[in-house]
C-alpha cells in the first residue's frame, strides 16, 4: 500500500509536457517563387498556430501595366515548427477603388501605400508616364478606413516636389517620415536621391511644393544603376547591376548606423541569380523572429518578372 501511495503522489505531481516547441514563428530562409503558388492554405485545426495574410498591390510587369492586389498567406505550426505559404488574388472593395483611381492616371508602376503618422492619412504613391514619355509619381490620399464607410479617395496628384522630365520612380519613406528615397535616371544612369521632409507639414502639402532638388545619399550610388530603394527600420534594400554582382541586376543592403549608411552588401547567391532581381521589399510580423523580402526575378522563359519570397535576419 504504501508503494502505491508514492507512485500516484509521482505521476499526479508531474507536468504536463508543454506542446509549443516553438514560441516564436519563423519565416525559411529559402526563396520560394510565390508564382508557383496556387492553392489556398486549408483549414488548420490545432490551436497552436500563427498565421495571417500579407497585403499587396502590385503590377504584373515591369513595364506599364494596370495595378493588381493580391495577399501572401502563412500558416506557422509552433508544435512542429511547419510553414506553409499561399498567394493568390484578392478582391478588397476599397483596395479596387485605390487602384480604380489611379488607373484614372493611365497604365502605373511601382505602387507604395502606407499610414502617415504626420498627418494621419493614408496615402497611394505611384509612377505613371508624363509628357516626355518618362515616368512621373502621382499620389492617391484618404483617411484611414473604419468599418464598411469607405472615405473618400483624393487626386491622383502629381508630386511637384520631387517630378523632372527623367524617370522617377520606387519612392519609400524611413520610418520617421523625414526622409522619402527614391531612384530617377535624371543625371544618366538610375541613382537613388534621397528628399528631407517636416515632421510638423502636412505630407501632401510638401509634395504640392514646387521642385527641389534632391540629395543623393552617402556609400549608396555607384557608376551603375542603382535603384529600386525601400526602407525598412534601419535597413535600405536596393537593386543595383554594379561590378562585381552575379548577374544582371542584383539586391544589395546598406544599414543605417551613426548617421550615415554603410557600404552595400551583395546578398549573394542564395537571393541573387544570373538574372535580373529588382523591386525589393522588407517586411516584419508580430510573433516571428525573423523578417521577410519580396521581390521580382526576370524569367526568360516566360518573359516576365515573377515574385518571389524569402525570410531573412535583418542586419544590424
Amino acid at each position: 500500500m504504501m508503494v502505491c501511495g508514492i507512485l500516484f503522489l509521482y505521476y499526479s505531481c508531474k507536468k504536463t509536457e508543454d506542446p509549443i516547441k516553438f514560441k516564436h514563428g519563423l519565416f525559411p530562409e529559402t526563396v520560394v517563387n510565390l508564382n508557383n503558388l496556387n492553392d489556398k492554405l486549408g483549414v488548420n485545426n490545432n490551436e497552436y498556430i500563427i498565421k495571417g495574410d500579407i497585403a499587396m498591390v502590385y503590377s504584373k510587369s515591369e513595364g506599364w501595366s494596370n495595378l493588381e492586389q493580391g495577399a501572401i498567406s502563412y500558416i506557422f505550426d509552433q508544435t512542429t515548427g511547419d510553414f506553409r505559404l499561399s498567394f493568390g488574388a484578392t478582391n478588397d472593395a476599397f483596395t479596387q477603388n485605390i487602384i480604380n483611381k489611379a488607373a484614372a492616371q493611365g497604365k502605373n508602376t511601382t505602387p507604395y501605400r502606407f499610414f502617415c503618422t504626420i498627418d494621419g492619412f493614408e496615402y497611394f504613391m505611384f509612377s505613371s508616364k508624363n509628357g516626355e514619355d518618362n515616368s512621373d509619381f502621382f499620389y492617391l490620399k484618404n483617411s484611414p478606413v473604419f468599418g464598411a464607410n469607405y472615405p473618400e479617395i483624393q487626386g491622383p496628384y502629381p508630386v511637384t516636389l520631387l517630378n523632372t522630365p527623367a524617370n522617377n520612380a520606387y519612392i519609400s519613406f524611413n520610418n520617421n517620415f523625414d526622409t522619402a528615397y527614391f531612384s530617377s535616371d535624371r543625371a544618366g544612369n538610375f541613382d537613388i536621391y534621397m528628399q528631407t521632409f517636416s515632421l510638423i507639414k502636412p505630407l501632401s502639402d510638401q509634395l504640392n511644393q514646387s521642385f527641389v532638388a534632391s540629395a543623393k545619399p552617402d556609400n549608396i550610388n555607384s557608376s551603375a544603376n542603382d535603384m529600386c530603394p525601400f526602407i525598412h527600420k534601419n535597413v535600405m534594400v536596393f537593386s543595383s547591376d554594379r561590378l562585381g554582382g552575379i548577374g544582371g541586376f542584383d539586391l544589395y543592403y546598406s544599414v543605417f548606423k551613426n548617421g550615415k549608411w554603410s557600404s552595400p552588401i551583395n546578398f549573394g547567391p542564395e537571393i541573387n541569380t544570373e538574372a535580373d532581381e529588382i523591386n525589393p521589399i522588407l517586411g516584419s510580423v508580430k510573433d516571428f523572429k525573423n523578417s521577410y523580402m519580396i521581390f521580382s526575378r526576370y524569367s526568360e522563359e516566360k518573359n516576365e518578372y515573377e515574385q518571389y519570397f524569402t525570410g531573412i535576419y535583418l542586419p544590424k
